[in-house]
């Protein structure tokens, strides 16, 4: 199929790519003040497919401003009309699905098919906040005669969400939702390794908003330190690694600004003897995000194989893995897997691999670049698989990050435990059994903020999604995302 093609539009990347490469911020596109600009790359093959602006300081201040000075009016807006125009944004990013969905593929390597749903699941999260935006309410609360004591929840101000490259037009649009629709004006900062999406939903739906309410700035390590220390930005949140966390945690002390971090995972899936087979299997392939090339906070990337099961199992998910994903060019829509996204990305996952054979565990399938002479030039790692692990292995404790899967063989449970709890992180679990005491036993066990039951990978709207332990601060995806983004205040009247 050409993939310049899908469905009579034109997806080449002549047709996709943002039309401006500049700083987006009150409404206007703006040159960044030192006039510098960085290229942007297809992870694919390397070349470079555009350029963005590297704000400085002087450009964080006047994109504060502008987002500053929107907020007086944007916070007296009526909850109806501001969830009036996010349901228009949801409905310009549906619209334009196969689009944004075909230039993260060149920016990021995702799969175009599979990165279709990216925009459709920003949608349903504007669509969600929404619905509930009339939800960030207050209370009464008694104090007996002549005193009337409520609460209201009031927005911040100006919000900074930095956002990751794994999925960089679902990630800006998504997170949009609970501030605006709490009354708030934001600031998306992409990563800089993946700015384009962010920048062309920056031209689709920046002006379905009031100027300043909506603001995109690009930028490295200037940008984001000039953002988190700025003290108008009422609040900073991350989608990243534990590292970035920390160093936001840092840069916010000053002006003691709150913080939502989502951040980094060493999740396990733990299966249990009496497991379906084949549906645990199957959820062991889909748990990895193999079609992120594994590049996903919330990837069950230990998997903890109970003795009776273990062999049969992996011969099972071997199996699978070997038809399901095989890394492809990611413009193709036949693609069930991608490039890392990075040189140095690429090295550091390689290195890990050869880490894990020197520590002795075992390679059962993977571990190299592939011998596609059409991958050579992309960053491309075949889906890996080490079994043997024991827990002071590198791999076994540390975020890959990349198609690293490392597998473990329990008998005892609570040593199983102790592996599995053993880890800095706590983002996700999942856990397999058919035993329903076995399995609320185990959810109670576990040291992560978001469990599943028999399934894996799937998010829910509503139900709420964060890290225990260094995993991250903070709830989002639900109605505790949209408080995230009041600030409570007391009123007492008295009547006498």
């Amino acid at each position: 199929m050409n993939a310049a093609l899908k469905n009579g539009k034109d997806l080449s990347p002549a047709a996709v790519l943002p039309r401006n490469k500049t700083l987006f911020y009150g409404g206007q596109w703006h040159a960044p003040g030192d006039g510098r600009f960085v290229p942007t790359s297809n992870p694919a093959n390397g070349e470079v497919i555009g350029e963005t602006a590297q704000a400085t300081a002087s450009d964080v201040d006047a994109a504060v401003a502008a987002a500053s000075e929107a907020f007086k009016s944007w916070r007296k807006t009526k909850p109806s009309e501001r969830a009036e125009l996010l349901r228009k944004a949801a409905a310009i990013l549906r619209d334009n699905a196969e689009e944004l969905a075909m230039l993260d593929a060149l920016n990021t390597g995702n799969p175009v098919a599979e990165m279709v749903a990216d925009a459709k699941i920003a949608a349903a999260n504007l669509d969600y906040f929404a619905g509930i935006a009339m939800e960030a309410k207050g209370h009464t609360i008694p104090m007996g005669d002549n005193n009337l004591n409520y609460t209201v929840r009031e927005p911040l101000g100006v919000v900074v969400r930095v956002v990751a490259y794994n999925h960089p037009l679902m990630f800006a649009a998504q997170k949009l939702g609970a501030p605006l629709a709490a009354g708030n004006t934001v600031i998306i900062k992409p990563s800089e390794q993946a700015p384009l999406s962010a920048i062309r939903m920056a031209e689709l739906i920046g002006g379905v908003f009031p100027p300043g309410v909506v603001n995109v700035l690009t930028g490295a390590r200037e940008c984001g330190e000039a953002l988190t220390a700025h003290p108008l930005v009422k609040k900073i949140t991350l989608i990243g690694s534990t590292a970035t966390g920390k160093a936001i945690l840092r840069g916010c002390a000053d002006t003691i600004k709150q913080v939502l971090l989502e951040l980094g995972g060493k999740n396990p899936l733990i299966a249990y003897p009496d497991a379906t087979l084949e549906k645990l299997a199957d959820g062991i392939v889909r748990g990895m995000n193999f079609t992120w090339a594994g590049q996903s906070c919330g990837s069950t990337s230990r998997v903890f194989l109970h003795d009776d099961i273990h062999d049969e199992v992996l011969a099972r998910v071997v199996e699978i893995l070997a038809t399901r994903h095989k890394p492809g060019i990611p413009t193709d829509w036949a693609t069930t897997m991608g490039p890392v996204i990075s040189k140095a990305h690429h090295e550091r996952v390689l290195n890990y691999i050869e880490t894990s054979k020197r520590e002795g565990a075992r390679l059962v399938t993977g571990g190299k670049t592939p011998s596609d002479p059409a991958l050579a030039n992309g960053y491309f790692i075949e889906p890996t698989i080490f079994a043997d692990m024991r827990a002071d292995m590198t791999i076994a404790n540390e975020e890959v990050f990349g198609p690293v899967m490392a597998v473990f063989r329990w008998t005892d449970e609570n040593e199983m435990f102790n592996i599995v709890n053993g880890v800095e992180y706590g983002l996700t679990a999942s856990i397999w059994t058919n035993n329903l005491t076995a399995a609320h036993r185990a959810a109670s066990r576990v040291e992560s903020g978001f469990v599943w039951i028999n399934n894996v990978s799937q998010h829910f709207l509503g139900a709420p999604f964060g890290g225990y332990k260094n995993s991250g601060i903070g709830r989002e995806e639900c109605i505790e995302e949209l408080l995230e983004f009041t600030q409570v205040k007391n009123v007492n009247i008295n009547l006498g």
